[in-house]
């Protein structure tokens, strides 16, 4: 009886040696072909052979086989979420179902600037997280969207500021609004809007008007003694005559040098022909254009023009014969440079 119940431990303890062993090689051992750290996007709807071919492209697993034996044992295959995964040299088949069943994805950087119309954010936005650019412009687009917030499509722009901000890849297109509106009331503090309340404004007219100032100059410098001629302009009733909103109107942002007949344009965004501002933004409005407005220059200019030495930066004018003697040199450096549209 003590040799047989000897035999049963001994064949007990290999049992459970090449048990052990058996779970070693198939969930626990090392399994990732890469010697690198890498970013894989699992798309929603996806499925572990999908998995399998994402992967791939990573660099692939050493044995696949054992990577589905230990998926199909922890019902991967039912619990697999989409989102954007960082997968590290050394992870094991179990480290990384786990991972990937549960869902602890790792946050991408999405960055926007420079951008004109909501087409153009939702091109550079679809490149970057799951909603495509076709998904965002679909939102962007119907205006129950986000008519509740007080928006239109013609201010709808204005909530997207400019900058770097953390999302899950995952992210979809009312997904990425809700979080842009979030962002959007973070910065909008009750600091800000009384500043703007201060100038008889509201924060879309800040952002309408600091679009403008975004486009119309390069030196950020410059940009609140620019706030300053706008809002002189607002306050006496004179047309804003700003260049942006012809190119705007136009939706002709090529154009290097507006023209007498550009100015003929019929529409809204015509700040030659209309008094006040526009109907929404001409562009994103950035953070520098914002505070632009909200802490303008106090003076009495009420024109400017771009210095004919192409420097970026302008001159600005009490009157309009002053005003003209500048705009005619920066006409006549057009001419010399050959610019004429």
């Amino acid at each position: 009886m003590k040799r047989i119940i000897i035999y049963l431990l001994i064949a007990a303890t290999i049992s459970l040696a090449g048990a052990s062993c058996f779970v070693w090689i198939i969930a626990l051992k090392p399994n990732l072909n890469t010697n690198a750290t890498v970013r894989i996007n699992i798309p929603s709807g996806s499925s572990v052979d999908d998995f399998i071919n994402i992967i791939r492209s990573a660099g692939g697993l050493k044995s696949e086989r054992t990577f589905l034996i230990t998926s199909r044992l922890k019902s991967f295959n039912r619990s697999l979420k989409p989102g954007s995964y960082i997968i590290e040299p050394g992870m094991s088949n179990n480290r990384l179902v786990n991972i990937l069943r549960s869902g602890r994805q790792t946050p991408i950087r999405v960055t926007f600037n420079n951008i004109r119309t909501l087409d153009d954010l939702a091109g550079r936005i679809g490149a970057q997280i799951e909603a495509d650019s076709a998904s965002l412009a679909r939102f962007f687009n119907d205006e129950g969207n986000y008519s509740a917030d007080d928006f239109t499509r013609e201010t709808l722009i204005s909530v997207f500021i400019p900058d770097t901000y953390e999302f899950y890849w995952n992210t979809d297109a009312e997904g990425f609004y809700s979080r842009m509106l979030r962002e959007y009331r973070l910065y909008w503090n009750e600091d800000r809007i009384t500043a703007a309340e201060d100038l008889g404004l509201s924060p879309i007219d800040v952002s309408i008007l600091a679009s403008i100032i975004d486009d119309e100059v390069a030196k950020d410098d410059e940009k609140p003694r620019i706030a300053g001629v706008y809002l002189n302009r607002l306050r006496l009733g004179i047309p804003l005559q700003a260049c942006p909103t012809i190119k705007f109107a136009l939706n002709d942002f090529t154009i290097r040098r507006v023209l007498y007949e550009h100015l003929e344009t019929d529409s809204p965004y015509n700040t030659y022909k209309y008094r006040g501002l526009p109907p929404g933004p001409v562009r994103c409005p950035t953070k520098a254009g914002i505070e632009a407005v909200l802490n303008a220059e106090k003076h009495d200019y009420l024109y400017f023009a771009a210095r004919a030495d192409f420097s970026g930066y302008h001159h600005f004018s009490r009157t309009l014969a002053e005003h003209n003697r500048y705009a005619n040199a920066y006409q006549r450096e057009l001419d010399k440079r050959k610019i004429y549209e």
